[in-house]
């Protein structure tokens, strides 16, 4: 392999992060407490999409709209309202500011823990050497010991949905609208499409979803995925399974697209904006992953168990190494990552222990096998069920919608699976990750006093539903 050319400034750190997400700037600090020497390297602004584009400024949006939801029907409450709006500019400027504060949080903890912070992009020389471009086009080198690559992913793009930023756009566009459009296509019902399609319904736009496979969040639990669509459904979204798009046409005015759907006549749809959630890939253009040797496969980093790719001394984490694309799922490696870096035997993390969450109301949370992926494994199963139409706190909240499923195997009686889906029921999901990961039994969460009122009772309720009878 042919040296590369020495770089004016280059300097030599025991760790480089390339990308500051969830997982890039835990990575970081998780190196620094290490009392290793760091060096973080981010082309946008600290805290990656997730704080600046998608998990924070996205839930400060969902929360405009649940509580424009709560004040349009004040009476319920007792509570008088004379007037109610909804002014989008505001909304969309409070969740900049929500994520201006993240974002400035993880500039001080990096600076606290001596982190050194080079903003431009990075690009690969060699297996322990890159380049830095900053924005005014100066270039620095870096020399690591250990390289983490933690740059995350971007939008999938298919033939015909190509996005424009105009009248076909990302959730990104979506994310700073300054007005309600009147009617929107969302393409995708999976987490992004879920959460984007509730957030403008609730705004006042007129939403339509079209998602490929037969039910919305299709890797979810499939009485989980029924209870969403019916909610949806009755806050008048309209929810199109088993369908796609055609033709698709735009203009100033907007967009136009044909619907194929199973077993029904294809029709024309027409919305101010189609908006594309069908899923992302890795972030790995233009990192110079080639020049270093690094594998990448179907658009993700190829790493072993402990997040090491094909080259010793080179990790990736995160969305860039695929898997579930999750920020919690990142941070998660990063710990792996830098345990592994530092001489010890960190475990590997079990995908199936990584808790899955969509933030619309009523939100959906779950960890661990489905009913159908349990039997599928060959498990006999158990289920218990509760609906939280029988919780007196969702019904002093005025939120009745949802339930509790869990999962256990009918022979050892072990937990294989826990899903959730009502009003914040992604708070709910720790208990279930721990009964999960420890292999607790539906006795041993029945014999666990919760306190009442609370939701989390309905686990309980869950869990006493699956017992066999005495």
């Amino acid at each position: 392999m042919q040296h590369p050319p020495v770089i004016p400034g280059q300097t030599q750190f025991d760790v480089v992060v390339i990308g500051s997400g969830p997982g890039g700037y835990e990575a970081a600090l998780h190196a620094a407490r290490h009392g290793m020497k760091v060096c973080l390297v981010e082309k946008g602004a600290l805290g990656g999409i997730c704080v600046n584009w998608g998990c924070i400024p996205t839930k400060a949006l969902l929360r405009s709209a649940e509580v424009y939801e709560l004040v349009k029907h004040p009476s319920l409450f007792g509570v008088s309202v004379s007037e109610v709006s909804f002014d989008l500019a505001q909304a969309v400027k409070r969740s900049r500011n929500v994520a201006l504060k993240s974002s400035k949080a993880v500039e001080y903890m990096l600076r606290k823990a001596g982190v050194e912070v080079r903003q431009g992009e990075a690009k690969l020389t060699g297996e322990r050497t890159m380049s830095v471009t900053a924005s005014d086009g100066s270039t620095s080198g870096l020399e690591a010991r250990n390289i983490i690559v933690a740059t995350g992913s971007q939008p999938r793009v298919l033939q015909g949905l190509e996005t424009d930023g105009k009248r076909v756009i990302t959730s990104r566009e979506a994310l700073i609208m300054k007005e309600v459009p009147s009617s929107m296509i969302v393409v995708g019902g999976g987490a992004i499409g879920v959460e984007m399609a509730w957030f403008y319904a609730k705004a006042g736009a007129q939403v339509t979803m079209v998602e490929m496979m037969p039910r919305l969040l299709p890797l979810e639990d499939a009485e989980i995925s029924e209870v969403l669509r019916r909610s949806f459904e009755k806050s008048g979204i309209k929810v199109l399974c088993g369908a796609r798009l055609g033709d698709v046409q735009r203009d100033e005015s907007g967009v136009s697209a044909v619907i194929l759907q199973d077993g029904q006549e294809s029709r024309m749809a027409e919305a101010d904006y189609l908006l594309v959630a069908i899923g992302v890939t890795g972030a790995v253009d233009n990192l110079g992953l080639e020049t270093a040797g690094v594998a990448v496969e179907r658009g993700f980093i190829v790493t072993d168990t402990l997040c090491r790719t094909s080259v010793q001394g080179i990790y990736a984490i995160g969305d860039v190494r695929g898997g579930m694309l999750l920020a919690h799922k990142a941070s998660a490696e990063a710990s792996i990552a830098v345990e592994a870096i530092a001489g010890a035997s960190p475990e590997p993390l079990a995908e199936a222990l990584v808790p899955r969450c969509v933030y619309a109301q009523p939100s959906v949370a779950s960890i661990g096998l489905t009913e159908e992926a349990a039997v599928n494994a060959g498990h006999e199963v158990r289920v218990g069920r509760a609906m939280f139409a029988a919780s007196g706190k969702a019904n002093a909240f005025g939120q009745l919608e949802g339930m509790v499923k869990l999962v256990f195997d009918a022979g050892t009686g072990r937990m294989l699976g826990g899903h959730l889906v009502g009003h914040d029921a992604v708070e709910l999901v720790g208990e279930l990750g721990l009964a999960c990961r420890f292999g607790l039994t539906a006795t041993d969460l029945v014999g666990t006093v919760h306190a009442h009122p609370t939701l989390s009772e309905s686990i309980r309720e869950a869990a006493f539903n699956a017992l066999p009878p005495a």
